[in-house]
């Protein structure tokens, strides 16, 4: 496996010194949770001023470790919108824009029906799953429907590798690079619809999207709002190339783990959203006190909340997403009551779940633009 991945390097054009940093990586469960503990408790800021040389580290060591000091050069190209659906309160847009030369974001947008002046935008990364992939996934596309229908504009987007996005394959090793590229390109996007509130604006993901989610907010201030979902763990590190593939966790002595880079959100609103069948199984003792102390140190406690729950398991499933909408609602001036029945219940049912072939971007009347870069080397060429 090495000397293949090895000869993989080489045909890519990577430098020597590249490889030699492949030590630097954690990923999976690189500590056990009690390391992860213990490194949490070494690390509690004894100062705003403190946390606040702390955070500016990692958020350097994050943009070193993905080389990504400086954004590529912004495409000028306009969007591709088309096939739009009206639903029961909202309308579906398949969307295409170019993140980069050559490579293009595809997802869904998702708009309420009901016009108003302005609007909440709501970024909706996706986790990992097959059969259909997380954009098609009926987890994903309730979540964004039921936002719509409170009145936010939602955009749901391809992993890389995944649904419209297969220009690379999806571990192709400078996946987290890519995608986390595509999160601000996403934003950028999502900031250009009319009557998006640029002061309303969140994002919120599952797993791997938990991930997204979290990096986002941690590298721009444009996030006002995060919920990352069964993903922040003081000992697991993420287990795919997109979330731990770079080395952005350590780099010689220097080391963080993903509750940190979570914490960076601070003081703007989160919540993390936990259960007791995955690596979050931990969070109301271990990971949320930590970050509670860091919300503290700006006297914003009460920005900072945690639903745990402990018979559930890995999923972004309805009383994840229940959470979800109630922390939306209050911080983004969403209107719960619209989604919710006589008893306090959100009510999912006119979120319509539609097929693969109904979402998608590119198709017979709608090809792939002639640009488009292909194959893991040429993408990895231009990253």
């Amino acid at each position: 496996m090495k000397i293949a991945f090895t000869i993989l390097l080489s045909m890519l054009g990577l430098s020597s010194a590249c490889f030699a940093q492949q030590h630097e990586l954690c990923q999976g469960a690189y500590f056990t949770e009690e390391q992860g503990k213990a490194f949490l408790e070494k690390h509690v800021p004894t100062s705003k001023i403190a946390w606040e040389s702390r955070a500016e580290q990692i958020r350097r060591q994050i943009r070193e470790g993905m080389d990504l000091k400086t954004l590529p050069v912004k495409p000028t190209s306009k969007p591709i919108i088309h096939s739009r659906k009206e639903m029961d309160g909202y309308s579906i847009e398949s969307v295409a824009f170019e993140s980069m030369p050559g490579i293009y974001v595809t997802g869904n947008l998702y708009k309420p029906l009901k016009k108003k002046k302005s609007y909440a935008g709501i970024l909706a990364p996706h986790g990992h799953g097959e059969n259909p992939h997380g954009r098609f996934r009926e987890q994903t596309q309730k979540r964004c429907a039921t936002l719509a229908r409170m009145g936010a504009i939602v955009f749901v987007w391809d992993m890389v590798g995944q649904g419209d996005a297969r220009q690379c394959e999806h571990k192709m090793p400078k996946a987290l690079k890519l995608q986390t590229i595509n999160s601000i390109r996403s934003l950028d996007f999502l900031l250009t619809i009319p009557g998006v509130d640029p002061e309303r604006v969140a994002v919120t993901g599952e797993s791997g999207g938990g991930t997204q989610t979290f990096l986002l907010a941690a590298l721009d201030n444009r996030v006002k709002v995060s919920v990352p979902v069964v993903m922040v763990s003081a000992y697991f590190f993420g287990g795919c190339v997109c979330e731990s593939g770079m080395p952005i966790h350590k780099k010689g002595e220097y080391q963080t783990n993903n509750v940190e880079i979570a914490a960076l959100a601070a003081p703007r609103p989160m919540i993390l959203i936990s259960d007791g069948g995955d690596w979050t199984k931990n969070t109301p003792n271990v990971e949320f006190p930590f970050i509670q102390s860091i919300y503290g140190l700006y006297g914003k406690k009460d920005r900072l909340e945690a639903v745990h729950l402990p018979d559930e398991k890995h999923d972004f499933g309805p009383s994840k997403r229940k959470a979800m909408y109630a922390f939306m609602a209050k911080h983004l001036k969403l209107d719960l009551k619209a989604v919710t029945d006589s008893q306090g219940n959100v009510d999912e049912e006119p979120a319509k779940v539609l097929t693969q072939k109904e979402l998608e971007v590119f198709n017979e009347a709608h090809p792939r633009p002639a640009n488009a870069v292909m194959g893991d080397a040429a993408v990895m060429g231009l990253l």
